[in-house]
């Protein structure tokens, strides 16, 4: 939820949420090893839920990108560390459906067939907003 653009509360409200939905519909459960993509999907489900019933402009932040070691060398501490910085705010400013494809496809390591089964799309459609969301952030990095 932290990576959908939630605050750290929110989260874990909307996380709450998530299980007790898979919870109460665990019988719609198909196949045991698609677990991963469904709960994906329920969250994906309950946060575009909250944003439709608030309204509320987004932001988020990719807090899941771990910070360079202190082994690693002072200078490529500060450059990484700020390729970062400008990566985190490339995909805040995506919009949302964007920022979930990412979310989904690298930062959670989906397959692109889990990644739409989870955004509630079709293969081709999760492919092109991840193609779209890939092409922005080039653009950004220039």
């Amino acid at each position: 939820m932290r990576r959908l653009g939630h605050g750290r509360q929110l989260s874990e409200d909307l996380t709450q949420e998530t299980f007790l939905r898979a919870w109460r519909h665990i019988g719609q459960l198909r196949d045991g090893k698609a677990l991963e993509a469904w709960l994906y999907r329920i969250a994906g489900n309950v946060s575009k839920l909250y944003w439709r019933r608030h309204k509320v402009k987004e932001s988020t932040g990719i807090e899941s990108i771990a910070a360079p070691s202190a082994s690693e060398a002072g200078h490529d501490v500060i450059g990484r560390s700020e390729e970062l910085r400008r990566l985190q705010r490339a995909v805040d400013r995506l919009s949302r459906k964007l920022r979930q494809a990412i979310v989904l496809h690298y930062m959670q390591q989906l397959s692109i067939s889990e990644a739409a089964e989870a955004a509630g799309i079709s293969q081709g459609t999760f492919k092109s907003r991840l193609n779209r969301a890939l092409n922005t952030l080039r653009k950004h990095a220039t």
